[in-house]
């Protein structure tokens, strides 16, 4: 793995430990500012891969596979990141600490409306995303150098094609309840 593909793992484990104390500081030491100091880092580690990968392109380097996924990988904190946390909140209060409503499960048309919000939010991670690597394919200007990001964006458009196609199935063939021993309700 190259330097930009660990970069990556670590902007991704730094992401989760920054949730994490943001969520720790917040419920645990009942200190919302420090927990929401720490919530409000996770914009900075984008940042951080953003300047990192670009430079690293712009100074020579040949993209990687690991270059467009780290276009990837902003796009999708970017678009998912307020959700992650609320979804980390909502499990951290109820599971450590015994607060709050149960996570729901969601079933049928309501299931099928959430999953569509999910691709609404998967579009955008995808705007963001292809406009970070369009930018880095025009600035670089040289096809042999930013192939990988050329192809990544073929694959995440047929990715993107396919979630919709099951976002729409959804609503086709709605996710049924399941009752206590594990059957489907109707």
């Amino acid at each position: 793995m190259n330097l930009i593909g660990w970069l990556i793992v670590i902007c991704e484990i730094a992401f989760w430990l920054v949730i994490l104390t943001g969520l720790c500081s917040r419920y645990v030491f009942r200190r919302p500012k420090l927990g929401l100091f720490f919530l409000a880092l996770t914009p900075v580690i984008d940042l951080f891969l953003l300047v990192f990968t670009s430079v690293d392109l712009y100074k020579g380097a040949t993209a990687t596979v690991a270059h467009a996924l780290a276009a990837v990988y902003i796009g999708v904190s970017i678009a998912f990141g307020k959700s992650m946390i609320t979804w980390a909140d909502d499990r951290f209060r109820y599971y450590f600490l015994k607060e709050g409503a149960k996570p729901i499960k969601r079933h049928g048309t309501e299931y099928a409306h959430h999953y569509f919000k999910g691709w609404i939010r998967h579009f955008i991670a995808y705007l963001i995303g292809s406009g970070i690597m369009i930018t880095l394919i025009y600035i670089i200007d040289d096809s042999a150098r930013t192939l990988a990001l050329q192809e990544l964006l073929k694959v995440w458009s047929v990715i993107l094609g396919i979630d919709f196609l099951i976002t729409v199935s959804n609503y086709i063939w709605p996710k049924k309840a399941k009752n206590v021993a594990g059957m489907d309700v109707k």
